[in-house]
Protein backbone atom coordinates (compact mmCIF):
# COMPACT_ATOMS: atom_id res chain seq x y z
CA UNK A 1 0.00 0.00 0.00
CA UNK A 2 1.25 3.69 -0.94
CA UNK A 3 2.28 5.70 1.90
CA UNK A 4 0.89 9.22 1.00
CA UNK A 5 2.16 10.64 3.96
CA UNK A 6 5.38 11.41 2.31
CA UNK A 7 5.65 13.93 -0.69
CA UNK A 8 7.01 12.79 -3.56
CA UNK A 9 7.34 15.84 -5.93
CA UNK A 10 9.98 18.28 -5.97
CA UNK A 11 9.03 21.46 -4.04
CA UNK A 12 10.54 24.75 -5.60
CA UNK A 13 9.72 26.62 -2.44
CA UNK A 14 11.70 24.82 -0.39
CA UNK A 15 14.72 26.30 1.03
CA UNK A 16 18.26 24.79 1.94
CA UNK A 17 19.23 25.62 5.77
CA UNK A 18 23.25 25.34 7.02
CA UNK A 19 21.48 22.47 9.61
CA UNK A 20 19.69 20.71 6.86
CA UNK A 21 22.59 20.54 4.62
CA UNK A 22 24.54 18.86 7.68
CA UNK A 23 22.12 16.23 7.48
CA UNK A 24 22.78 15.34 3.63
CA UNK A 25 24.92 11.89 3.01
CA UNK A 26 28.10 11.92 1.82
CA UNK A 27 29.45 8.64 0.76
CA UNK A 28 32.07 9.56 -0.93
CA UNK A 29 33.36 10.64 2.39
CA UNK A 30 32.85 7.37 4.15
CA UNK A 31 34.43 5.02 5.69
CA UNK A 32 37.09 2.89 3.33
CA UNK A 33 35.24 -0.23 4.86
CA UNK A 34 32.46 1.16 1.91
CA UNK A 35 34.97 0.78 -1.10
CA UNK A 36 33.94 -1.39 -3.40
CA UNK A 37 36.46 -3.52 -5.32
CA UNK A 38 40.53 -3.61 -4.56
CA UNK A 39 41.23 -0.94 -1.92
CA UNK A 40 44.00 0.73 -3.85
CA UNK A 41 44.89 3.78 -5.33
CA UNK A 42 43.67 5.24 -8.81
CA UNK A 43 45.42 7.47 -11.05
CA UNK A 44 43.23 9.28 -12.22
CA UNK A 45 39.55 10.07 -11.70
CA UNK A 46 37.37 13.01 -12.65
CA UNK A 47 34.94 14.31 -15.74
CA UNK A 48 35.35 14.87 -19.13
CA UNK A 49 33.90 17.34 -22.01
CA UNK A 50 32.49 19.77 -20.35
CA UNK A 51 32.51 22.74 -22.27
CA UNK A 52 33.30 26.16 -21.60
CA UNK A 53 34.15 29.60 -24.11
CA UNK A 54 37.74 30.57 -23.07
CA UNK A 55 40.60 32.73 -24.44
CA UNK A 56 43.37 31.23 -25.28
CA UNK A 57 46.55 33.46 -25.56
CA UNK A 58 48.14 33.90 -29.23
CA UNK A 59 51.18 34.27 -30.92
CA UNK A 60 50.35 38.15 -32.20
CA UNK A 61 47.68 40.24 -31.10
CA UNK A 62 44.25 39.91 -28.76
CA UNK A 63 43.51 36.38 -27.41
CA UNK A 64 41.30 34.27 -29.30
CA UNK A 65 37.93 33.14 -28.07
CA UNK A 66 36.90 30.01 -28.77
CA UNK A 67 34.75 26.75 -27.11
CA UNK A 68 36.31 24.38 -25.17
CA UNK A 69 36.44 20.87 -23.93
CA UNK A 70 37.74 20.38 -21.23
CA UNK A 71 39.48 16.93 -18.66
CA UNK A 72 39.84 17.52 -15.44
CA UNK A 73 41.30 14.69 -12.74
CA UNK A 74 42.64 14.06 -10.04
CA UNK A 75 44.65 10.96 -8.24
CA UNK A 76 42.55 9.06 -5.81
CA UNK A 77 44.88 7.83 -2.68
CA UNK A 78 44.04 4.03 -1.10
CA UNK A 79 41.36 4.05 1.90
CA UNK A 80 39.52 7.17 0.36
CA UNK A 81 36.10 6.50 -1.60
CA UNK A 82 35.85 8.94 -4.10
CA UNK A 83 36.14 12.79 -4.73
CA UNK A 84 33.72 15.46 -5.46
CA UNK A 85 33.37 15.88 -8.79
CA UNK A 86 31.58 18.83 -9.35
CA UNK A 87 34.31 20.15 -7.61
CA UNK A 88 36.50 19.77 -10.62
CA UNK A 89 34.37 21.69 -12.63
CA UNK A 90 33.50 24.30 -9.91
CA UNK A 91 37.20 24.73 -9.26
CA UNK A 92 37.95 25.58 -13.31
CA UNK A 93 35.15 28.00 -13.12
CA UNK A 94 37.63 30.51 -10.84
CA UNK A 95 39.34 30.79 -13.96
CA UNK A 96 37.02 30.92 -16.76
CA UNK A 97 37.74 34.72 -17.45
CA UNK A 98 41.57 34.22 -17.67
CA UNK A 99 43.75 34.17 -20.60
CA UNK A 100 44.78 30.74 -20.80
CA UNK A 101 48.02 29.27 -22.14
CA UNK A 102 49.75 26.19 -21.37
CA UNK A 103 51.57 27.83 -18.84
CA UNK A 104 47.96 28.90 -17.38
CA UNK A 105 47.00 25.25 -16.93
CA UNK A 106 49.62 24.94 -14.23
CA UNK A 107 47.71 27.02 -11.82
CA UNK A 108 44.55 25.16 -12.25
CA UNK A 109 46.07 22.03 -11.39
CA UNK A 110 47.58 23.23 -7.98
CA UNK A 111 43.73 24.17 -7.22
CA UNK A 112 42.44 20.89 -8.26
CA UNK A 113 45.37 19.33 -5.92
CA UNK A 114 44.49 21.61 -2.91
CA UNK A 115 40.62 21.78 -3.49
CA UNK A 116 40.43 17.70 -4.11
CA UNK A 117 43.13 17.02 -1.29
CA UNK A 118 44.88 15.00 -3.99
CA UNK A 119 48.28 13.92 -4.73
CA UNK A 120 48.73 14.46 -8.60
CA UNK A 121 46.51 16.35 -10.72
CA UNK A 122 45.66 16.14 -14.79
CA UNK A 123 44.02 18.55 -17.41
CA UNK A 124 43.59 18.87 -20.96
CA UNK A 125 41.92 21.35 -22.88
CA UNK A 126 40.84 20.82 -26.46
CA UNK A 127 39.47 23.09 -28.90
CA UNK A 128 39.73 24.28 -32.64
CA UNK A 129 41.75 27.24 -33.48
CA UNK A 130 41.41 29.21 -36.78
CA UNK A 131 44.49 30.94 -38.19
CA UNK A 132 43.85 33.35 -41.48
CA UNK A 133 45.60 31.33 -44.61
CA UNK A 134 46.15 33.17 -47.68
CA UNK A 135 45.93 31.39 -50.92
CA UNK A 136 48.99 30.38 -52.88
CA UNK A 137 49.07 32.92 -55.66
CA UNK A 138 45.88 35.07 -55.56
CA UNK A 139 45.00 37.27 -53.49
CA UNK A 140 42.53 35.51 -51.51
CA UNK A 141 42.67 34.37 -47.96
CA UNK A 142 40.43 32.06 -45.65
CA UNK A 143 40.20 30.77 -41.97
CA UNK A 144 42.02 27.20 -41.28
CA UNK A 145 41.00 25.01 -38.28
CA UNK A 146 43.27 22.80 -36.46
CA UNK A 147 42.29 20.30 -33.82
CA UNK A 148 44.92 21.13 -30.59
CA UNK A 149 44.75 20.21 -27.47
CA UNK A 150 46.76 21.64 -24.14
CA UNK A 151 47.53 19.06 -22.02
CA UNK A 152 49.17 19.37 -18.31
CA UNK A 153 50.00 16.87 -15.59
CA UNK A 154 51.32 18.07 -12.34
CA UNK A 155 52.95 15.28 -9.66
CA UNK A 156 53.10 14.43 -6.32
CA UNK A 157 56.03 16.53 -6.14
CA UNK A 158 54.77 19.30 -7.83
CA UNK A 159 56.45 18.81 -11.32
CA UNK A 160 54.75 20.52 -13.86
CA UNK A 161 54.78 18.46 -17.33
CA UNK A 162 52.68 20.43 -20.34
CA UNK A 163 51.93 19.11 -23.67
CA UNK A 164 50.11 20.60 -27.28
CA UNK A 165 48.83 18.25 -29.30
CA UNK A 166 47.97 19.18 -32.68
CA UNK A 167 46.22 17.87 -35.66
CA UNK A 168 47.91 18.79 -39.26
CA UNK A 169 46.56 17.94 -42.50
CA UNK A 170 48.36 17.90 -45.63
CA UNK A 171 48.27 16.71 -49.13
CA UNK A 172 50.60 13.76 -49.79
CA UNK A 173 51.70 12.62 -53.59
CA UNK A 174 53.11 9.49 -54.21
CA UNK A 175 57.17 9.44 -55.34
CA UNK A 176 55.96 5.43 -57.03
CA UNK A 177 52.67 6.91 -58.48
CA UNK A 178 54.71 9.88 -60.11
CA UNK A 179 57.56 7.42 -61.75
CA UNK A 180 54.90 5.34 -63.10
CA UNK A 181 52.81 7.57 -64.67
CA UNK A 182 56.19 9.07 -66.25
CA UNK A 183 56.81 5.86 -67.25
CA UNK A 184 53.63 5.42 -68.98
CA UNK A 185 53.52 8.27 -70.86
CA UNK A 186 57.34 9.10 -72.36
CA UNK A 187 57.26 5.23 -73.45
CA UNK A 188 53.66 4.81 -74.69
CA UNK A 189 51.98 8.16 -75.00
CA UNK A 190 49.28 7.16 -72.48
CA UNK A 191 48.06 9.59 -69.90
CA UNK A 192 48.49 8.94 -66.75
CA UNK A 193 47.77 11.18 -63.08
CA UNK A 194 49.79 10.03 -60.22
CA UNK A 195 47.77 9.42 -56.92
CA UNK A 196 47.82 11.87 -54.02
CA UNK A 197 45.90 11.74 -50.49
CA UNK A 198 44.42 14.20 -47.73
CA UNK A 199 46.95 13.16 -45.44
CA UNK A 200 47.01 13.86 -41.62
CA UNK A 201 49.95 14.32 -38.71
CA UNK A 202 48.89 13.65 -35.18
CA UNK A 203 52.08 15.71 -33.50
CA UNK A 204 52.35 15.93 -29.70
CA UNK A 205 55.51 17.67 -28.14
CA UNK A 206 56.48 17.73 -24.30
CA UNK A 207 57.13 21.83 -23.81
CA UNK A 208 60.51 23.11 -21.83
CA UNK A 209 59.57 26.94 -22.36
CA UNK A 210 56.09 29.08 -23.33
CA UNK A 211 55.43 27.63 -27.02
CA UNK A 212 52.35 28.79 -29.45
CA UNK A 213 49.44 26.80 -31.36
CA UNK A 214 51.58 28.99 -34.24
CA UNK A 215 54.00 28.26 -33.38
CA UNK A 216 53.61 24.35 -33.80
CA UNK A 217 51.43 24.70 -37.30
CA UNK A 218 54.57 26.71 -38.86
CA UNK A 219 56.84 23.57 -37.69
CA UNK A 220 54.29 21.87 -39.56
CA UNK A 221 54.07 23.89 -43.08
CA UNK A 222 57.89 23.94 -42.95
CA UNK A 223 58.39 20.61 -42.97
CA UNK A 224 56.14 19.13 -45.14
CA UNK A 225 55.10 21.92 -47.58
CA UNK A 226 51.59 20.56 -48.77
CA UNK A 227 48.98 21.59 -46.21
CA UNK A 228 46.04 21.75 -47.94
CA UNK A 229 44.36 24.96 -48.87
CA UNK A 230 41.11 26.68 -48.15
CA UNK A 231 40.47 29.39 -50.93
CA UNK A 232 41.16 28.35 -54.13
CA UNK A 233 41.17 29.74 -57.85
CA UNK A 234 42.54 28.02 -60.80
CA UNK A 235 45.81 29.65 -60.54
CA UNK A 236 45.59 28.20 -56.66
CA UNK A 237 45.07 24.62 -57.83
CA UNK A 238 47.61 25.11 -60.52
CA UNK A 239 50.43 25.96 -57.74
CA UNK A 240 48.97 23.36 -55.46
CA UNK A 241 49.30 20.88 -58.05
CA UNK A 242 52.81 22.24 -58.69
CA UNK A 243 53.70 21.95 -54.68
CA UNK A 244 52.86 18.10 -55.04
CA UNK A 245 54.94 17.62 -57.80
CA UNK A 246 57.94 19.23 -55.91
CA UNK A 247 57.40 17.91 -52.75
CA UNK A 248 56.69 14.11 -53.61
CA UNK A 249 56.50 12.08 -50.19
CA UNK A 250 56.22 8.37 -48.76
CA UNK A 251 54.41 8.44 -44.91
CA UNK A 252 57.56 7.44 -44.00
CA UNK A 253 59.14 11.10 -45.34
CA UNK A 254 56.61 12.44 -43.88
CA UNK A 255 57.59 11.28 -40.22
CA UNK A 256 61.02 12.40 -40.67
CA UNK A 257 60.87 15.82 -42.48
CA UNK A 258 58.27 16.36 -38.99
CA UNK A 259 61.75 14.57 -36.63
CA UNK A 260 63.67 16.62 -38.45
CA UNK A 261 62.46 20.18 -37.87
CA UNK A 262 60.97 19.43 -34.70
CA UNK A 263 64.93 18.48 -33.44
CA UNK A 264 66.18 22.37 -33.78
CA UNK A 265 63.66 23.72 -31.32
CA UNK A 266 64.85 23.75 -28.00
CA UNK A 267 61.99 24.80 -26.29
CA UNK A 268 60.59 20.83 -27.10
CA UNK A 269 62.25 18.78 -24.97
CA UNK A 270 60.21 15.66 -26.91
CA UNK A 271 57.96 14.75 -29.17
CA UNK A 272 56.37 11.99 -30.73
CA UNK A 273 54.33 12.32 -34.51
CA UNK A 274 51.68 9.59 -36.42
CA UNK A 275 51.50 10.27 -40.26
CA UNK A 276 48.67 9.12 -41.38
CA UNK A 277 48.34 8.71 -45.40
CA UNK A 278 44.76 8.31 -46.48
CA UNK A 279 45.49 6.00 -49.94
CA UNK A 280 43.46 6.83 -53.12
CA UNK A 281 45.23 3.91 -54.52
CA UNK A 282 44.51 1.38 -51.54
CA UNK A 283 41.42 0.45 -49.38
CA UNK A 284 43.82 0.89 -45.83
CA UNK A 285 45.65 3.45 -44.90
CA UNK A 286 49.24 3.94 -44.60
CA UNK A 287 50.99 4.99 -41.56
CA UNK A 288 54.32 6.12 -39.69
CA UNK A 289 55.34 6.87 -36.44
CA UNK A 290 58.52 8.67 -34.83
CA UNK A 291 59.47 9.56 -31.63
CA UNK A 292 62.83 11.63 -30.66
CA UNK A 293 63.71 8.78 -28.62
CA UNK A 294 64.78 10.45 -25.03
CA UNK A 295 65.02 7.48 -22.57
CA UNK A 296 61.43 7.16 -21.15
CA UNK A 297 59.89 9.51 -23.02
CA UNK A 298 57.24 9.75 -25.52
CA UNK A 299 56.53 6.69 -27.09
Amino acid sequence: MINTSVRKFYDPTFTITPEYKETLPDLQNGPSSSIEGANVPIQQVGISNFNLPLKIKALEGNPVNLQASIDGYVSLDAGKKGINMSRIMRTFYKFKDEVFSLDMINEVLKAYKEDLDSQESFLRISFSYPMLMKSLRSEMQGYQYYDVAFEGHLDSYDRFNKLMHLKFVYSSACPCSYELAEHARETRGVAAIPHSQRSEAEVTVALKDEFFVEDLVQICREALKTETQVMVKREDEQAFAEMNGTYQKFVEDAARLLYEELDTYNSIRDFVVRCAHFESLHSHDAVSRICKGVPHGLR
